[in-house]
């Protein structure tokens, strides 16, 4: 929550105490920073038991210890095959400002009164000069048990930093995800909006939809402040009540209107009317038309209508053509109707064959050019509805369904500790899902040749390997191991190999990466799709795309879960791990 203050003042506040700070840590621009900042997210964004380890860590001395953590998910979201990767902008600007103050120092002394004062005089010492972060590329395709990130420090550090990075992961991929998904089912020559903010979960909530949609997939957003931000594109037109206010064409107060290319200014209600006689159209509605002329009027350059207040085809879409045609005379190009109710496949039929007629009897070819947008509660289900019954329309607004994630409200990523003072540690379960690969590790990913398309690579596997291997080579092949029952290993040739989660902050080295405009991140999402295989991202039945061991790590993996287990053997404990 915001605590009553007003934009004005929050953002102030925000620029003056963070965004200037930070520009001494980061090559980004002011508008970036304050893209990715928010006041809510300071150390003491976590959960109490973060801070309750870090004192007993601190208490037994083990606070400077070195520790690696990875954050990664068990399951892809909405039953799919693939996730895309979105809020390392948020967690770096996190990490770069991570500083207790004196009042959050005080506030937790009142949480832990029985601690002692120089574990608190320790805590306001602490920052992230000494953490290493590699992590994948935001819009990076991603996929179970893959790290996201990869946390390098001191353990108490690395220990408070969890649960803030999980907040800044989780929700941003899921919507990036969903969007994406959403793309794919309305398809990829159809526009989507993203239309949420009413319905969302706060104002941070809206504004971390706004955000990720865009980087997946969504062209422009109907939050104002997420535009301003962020420099999405914002789009909007008007709503019910704009029409509902009109009672007679008297409330057109000004009807003038001049020509696009300049000149002397003409009635423009009395054209209007003049077309809808000559059109034989008298019988639609008087008041909605007034604020179809109204608005157009208002916005001549850019006029689209919600045509679904009275009636869509007997009075809305005709009486949108009538307003239009008066625009065209005048060298506007009007823009199309929008639908909010009904039978959304079969009403955008109607609306393009009435423009199709209206363009033969006018003469006026710009109508076969007009766009249907609709919205009305759609999801993805709906999407593949429409396509089914062969829908007309060109641009959705998606509101409740995108910004909420209905489907599936969360992610699910966790982090957990893989190594500590160089050795590695696991943690075991019954179910094998929930078993982490242990130890320092890097990721990549392998390319082969297309068999689809000649000359084209795709990526054919993620493989997971010590950090201290040789990692797979071009032209040679790799034998890739398989995690989990009934997975078989693999060998292959790689025509390329990519190392996927490069270091991002390094701070002690000089090492503080910059991030990518929102609209880069954005491209390399859609990038990363386009570049891989099709049944992967099946909405319906999606082909698994499997992440793989080393040979090494493998054996490693399976020694060291021999010696967590009880009961094992002493020969099994006394087995090499390397």
């Amino acid at each position: 929550m915001f605590h009553q203050r007003t934009w004005r003042r929050y953002f102030a506040d925000l620029f003056k105490r963070i965004l200037i700070p930070l520009l001494e840590d980061f090559e980004l621009t002011v508008s970036e920073k304050m893209e990715t900042s928010n006041n809510l997210v300071t150390p003491l964004l976590t959960d109490l038991y973060q801070i309750t380890m870090a004192y007993a860590y601190w208490k037994a001395g083990r606070h400077e210890d070195h520790a690696i953590f990875e954050l990664f998910f068990r399951k892809c979201p909405f039953k799919g095959a693939f996730t895309i990767f979105a809020g390392l902008d948020e967690a770096l600007s996190f990490v770069s400002s991570f500083k207790f103050t004196s009042d959050q120092l005080a506030y937790l002394r009142s949480v832990l009164p029985d601690a002692e004062d120089g574990f608190f005089e320790y805590l306001g010492t602490l920052d992230c000069s000494k953490v290493q972060i590699r992590a994948m590329p935001e819009g990076t395709v991603v996929f179970p048990r893959e790290p996201l990130l990869w946390v390098s420090g001191p353990l108490i550090v690395g220990q408070l930093l969890e649960t803030t990075l999980l907040n800044l992961t989780n929700f941003p991929s899921l919507i990036a995800t969903n969007a994406m998904r959403m793309r794919m089912a309305a398809g990829k020559d159809k526009v989507l909006l993203e239309f949420g903010l009413r319905r969302a979960q706060g104002p941070d909530g809206a504004f971390s939809a706004s955000k990720y949609a865009y980087l997946g997939g969504c062209l422009a957003t109907s939050n104002v402040a997420a535009g301003m931000l962020t420099g999405i594109p914002v789009k909007g037109t008007h709503a019910h009540a704009f029409v509902q206010s009109y009672t007679s064409f008297d409330d057109v107060k000004n009807p003038m209107l001049g020509p696009a290319e300049g000149g002397d200014p003409v009635d423009f209600l009395q054209s209007v009317k003049d077309i809808r006689k000559d059109l034989g159209l008298e019988h639609t509605n008087d008041s909605e038309l007034a604020a179809f002329t109204a608005y157009a009027l208002a916005f001549p350059k850019g006029f689209l209508a919600l045509v679904d207040t009275y009636h869509t085809l007997e009075s809305g879409a005709p009486n949108f053509c009538v307003v239009a045609a008066a625009l065209v005379k005048l060298g506007y190009m009007p823009q199309g109707v929008r639908l909010d109710s009904g039978d959304l496949a079969q009403l955008s039929k109607g609306c393009k064959a009435l423009f199709k007629k209206m363009a033969e009897t006018l003469s006026m070819p710009e109508f076969l050019k007009f766009k249907v947008a609709a919205s009305n509660d759609i999801n993805e289900q709906t999407l593949h509805e429409l396509n089914e019954q062969k829908h007309e329309i060109d641009i959705f607004g998606i509101g409740t369904h995108l910004a909420t994630c209905q489907k599936q409200p969360a992610l699910g990523c966790v982090y957990k500790l893989v190594e500590i003072n160089g050795k590695p540690r696991i943690k075991l379960s019954e179910e094998v899902v929930k078993v982490t690969v242990p130890g320092n590790k890097r990721l990549y990913r392998l390319h082969q040749e297309s068999k689809e398309e000649e000359g084209k690579t795709e990526p054919a596997l993620d493989v997971l390997v010590m950090a201290d291997e040789q990692p797979p080579q071009e032209g040679v092949e790799y034998e890739c191991m398989a995690v989990g029952e009934g997975l078989d290993a693999r060998k292959v040739t790689p025509t390329r190999t990519e190392e996927l989660a490069p270091l991002v902050w390094d701070k002690e080295n000089g090492c503080v990466a910059s991030a990518p405009s929102l609209q880069d991140r954005r491209e390399h999402a859609i990038s990363q799709v386009d570049s891989m295989k099709p049944e992967i991202f099946d909405l319906f039945k999606p082909e698994p795309y499997q992440v793989f061991l080393s040979p090494k790590l493998h054996g490693f993996m399976t020694d060291l879960i021999e010696m967590n287990t009880l009961g094992v053997t002493k020969d099994a404990k006394k087995r090499r791990l390397s």
